[in-house]
């Protein structure tokens, strides 16, 4: 049982809470039943579990490194309004490249709740993988794990300088997509290709222009009402679901 705040274990799991500690030690943490459970039935590794004291654990539990840990001290390291009481440190995996004929590009978004309801709406409607920009926020902040609910253990994700990707997929054949406001045609009258790349950009400043000016269509999502824009994450779920029907 661990019962300081000052325990180096615990010390560890804070630091975790930071991007460069994350990843310096290629390592990030999860809380709650939910994502945990979700990180075991995928092939990431998860190197140990902290379980707060008098917490009812399943019987798979007792298969990792376990430490206990008094609530208070729980409460130290967590992120939630509401600790469930088990949190996981989670290995994360080597993925070099991603396959598959429908990729989100992603760039430059910094809300993560935005950035992790792409990530699980990509995986809901069967995107094969996901393409981060450099200046895009961080896919282990924890909020952004919250979000995906789990999808971030099954979709491949990775980060690339995006200029130089779509010019690659270019060359595979797929057919790029941007989004903007500007000199955009709707959605629904583009006609799909087999192979799709989607890219959509920064909540305030949208896709760049440079990846704009490698896009075979720029779409955009007409609006009924007297909103004057829809939020980045919905536009992007209505699009993949479009490309993927």
């Amino acid at each position: 049982m661990i019962t300081s705040v000052k325990n180096e274990k615990i010390k560890g799991l804070r630091k975790l809470q930071k991007r460069r500690e994350r990843e310096a030690s290629q390592k990030f943490l999860v809380e709650g039943f939910h994502l945990v459970e979700e990180a075991r039935e995928s092939d990431w590794v998860i190197e140990e579990l902290i379980i707060q004291e008098g917490t009812d654990i399943p019987e798979w539990c007792y298969r990792y490194k376990l430490f206990e840990v008094s609530s208070n001290v729980f409460q130290h390291f967590s992120q939630m309004k509401t600790p469930q009481g088990i949190a996981a440190v989670v290995r994360m995996n080597e993925i070099k490249e991603v396959k598959g004929n429908y990729m989100l590009l992603i760039d430059s978004i910094q809300d993560p709740g935005n950035l992790g309801t792409m990530i699980r709406t990509a995986e809901a409607a069967g995107y094969d993988g996901i393409i981060l920009g450099n200046d895009t926020v961080d896919m282990f902040n924890d909020k952004v794990i919250r979000a995906t609910q789990g999808s971030i253990f099954h979709i491949p994700v990775i980060k690339e300088n995006l200029e130089e990707k779509v010019a690659d997929l270019k060359k595979k054949g797929f057919q790029i997509w941007a989004t903007a406001l500007k000199n955009a045609k709707k959605y629904n009258e583009v006609n799909v290709g087999d192979k799709v790349a989607l890219i959509v950009g920064n909540e305030g400043a949208g896709v760049k222009d440079p990846l704009l000016q490698l896009a075979d269509s720029i779409v955009t999502i007409p609006i009924y009402g007297k909103a004057e824009s829809l939020n980045v994450s919905i536009a992007a779920g209505i699009l993949m679901y479009y490309t993927k029907s």
